[in-house]
């Protein structure tokens, strides 16, 4: 039977000296790799999701059209259902990082795992733009709640010694549930391609129902963090002595408090403007480079002499190989920031990540034209862009006490979300209506966007230094 770790064994691993990953625990292992799985699966359905999307809206808008589908409406559709999956990511995020002070990181988990993998399974069964766009939300909401409460899981279960360790870890391994989804794209588009399968989006949304499902017996096993169960009684205590004629008690979860405290009203300012930058960067423009690749891709194949039909299966074959090669870089990327903010600090950190990934995505969209460019733009894009993402993870944990840990996390990581929405809405709209009239408008509307990484910058100033310091209480 796996025992919980008790402070008494986190402090004597402190004095360890060697490579971190020593002087963790048989249990922390276990919450290591639950709340890595449980990470891992949900980005799977994330870029399963990007992988479906146009074909998806594609083949909907056909079904009721009787003319042919403009491919400036396929943009901003694609565009629209992405903002509304992000805002539903932005809502459950919320809803379940306030669960996760308040009902604890573990049963929270699993409320979020099975809500995204079931309306991740029910988007294959749509008909329409609208009803595909409403199971796109639902799965947002468990999509959203997954992050803050796996990493303030980890975030209280390892030392202070292995916790950037660890957190750096979950967030770059969440790139291999990306690159499983690119495989599966890469798997079917093959199957396409020599006339197995016709239509493989509604596959890619059947498949992504079907591994998250398989982690939820291992949360069975899994027990509350000892610093959170301490959190709960010590608010028990307080509300016993508000209840006498006390001073008013310290609420777990609690996002007033968020805010009526200065030192949690800066951090949480920070970290919304961090990851609003990030979460924008990402979500409104880089994952619209897989649009991107596919306009080169169909250029080259055309050039070849190949049928639409041929096309179009090479295109989802390519697809999953894109979104292969931004992971892959995305995974490097991710670590490191880790070792930088280990060694420079997080902000530091911070400052190079944002200055890179505004260069790389800006001149990916500027100057990606050739077949063979997909191979050195597509990776380093990756690599600078996620390195934002492995901050989140390592830096988010340590801005907020444990009583509003799960809340703090996921009110930066998702509040952002509401306004990042409109990151993919407004690239479409650029692509689709301010540069209509120039050639391939995408680049154009990617370009302008970058803009968004400077904002990151501006807020560093204000962001305080947590290198070395336990999380706070």
């Amino acid at each position: 039977m796996l025992s919980q770790d008790t402070p008494t064994v986190k402090d004597q691993a402190e004095a360890h000296h060697g490579p971190w990953w020593r002087d963790v625990s048989k249990y922390q292992w276990f919450v290591f790799g639950v709340a890595t799985l449980g990470w891992l699966f949900d980005t799977m359905d994330q870029q399963l999701f990007n992988l479906a999307r146009k074909p998806a809206v594609t083949d909907l808008l056909a079904a009721s059209a009787t003319t042919p589908v403009p491919e400036t409406d396929v943009t901003y559709y694609a565009g629209l259902t992405t903002s509304i999956f992000i805002i539903g990511w932005a809502t459950g995020g919320i809803i379940f990082g306030i669960l996760g002070d308040k009902i604890g990181r573990a049963k929270t988990m699993m409320l979020t795992i099975l809500t995204y993998s079931a309306f991740t399974g029910l988007s294959a069964i749509s008909h329409n733009v609208w009803d595909f766009a409403a199971y796109r939300f639902l799965t947002g909401l468990g999509v959203g709640g997954q992050f803050a409460v796996g990493v303030a899981l980890v975030a209280e279960v390892m030392s202070n010694r292995a916790r950037p360790h660890a957190l750096g870890w979950l967030q770059a391994l969440s790139a291999v549930g990306n690159m499983m989804a690119a495989m599966i794209g890469i798997t079917l588009g093959m199957m396409q391609d020599a006339g197995t399968i016709s239509n493989t989006w509604r596959v890619k949304f059947v498949i992504g129902l079907l591994p998250a499902l398989l982690v939820i017996p291992i949360f069975m096993r899994l027990k509350e963090p000892e610093a959170w169960q301490k959190a709960v009684r010590k608010e028990e205590d307080e509300e016993a002595k508000e209840a006498a004629g006390g001073q008013p008690a310290h609420k777990l979860g609690s996002i007033s408090e968020l805010f009526t405290d200065p030192r949690w009203r800066r951090n949480t300012i920070v970290g919304m403007v961090l990851a609003f930058a990030g979460v924008v960067g990402l979500w409104g423009i880089g994952v619209f480079s897989n649009d991107l690749s596919q306009i080169v891709l169909k250029s080259h194949f055309a050039d070849k002499g190949l049928t639409d039909n041929e096309i179009a299966g090479k295109l989802a074959f390519w697809a999953g190989m894109t979104l292969l090669m931004f992971n892959f870089g995305a995974f490097f990327g991710i670590h490191a920031f880790a070792y930088v903010a280990e060694r420079l600090g997080r902000r530091p950190a911070f400052a190079i990540s944002f200055v890179l990934a505004g260069l790389s995505t800006a001149s990916t969209f500027w100057f990606l034209t050739e077949f063979w460019q997909i191979f050195v733009f597509v990776p380093v894009m990756g690599f600078c862009q996620l390195t934002l993402f492995g901050g989140y993870a390592i830096y988010f944990p340590e801005l907020f006490p444990t009583r509003l840990r799960s809340t703090g996390i996921s009110f930066c990581y998702n509040v952002a979300r509401f306004v990042a929405a409109f990151g993919a809405f407004a690239l479409g709209y650029l692509t689709s209506h301010v540069f209509a009239g120039y050639p391939e408008p995408m680049r154009y509307a990617g370009v302008t966007m970058c803009g968004i990484f400077v904002i990151g910058l501006m807020v560093l100033p204000f962001a305080p230094e947590t290198l070395g310091k336990p999380l706070p209480e």
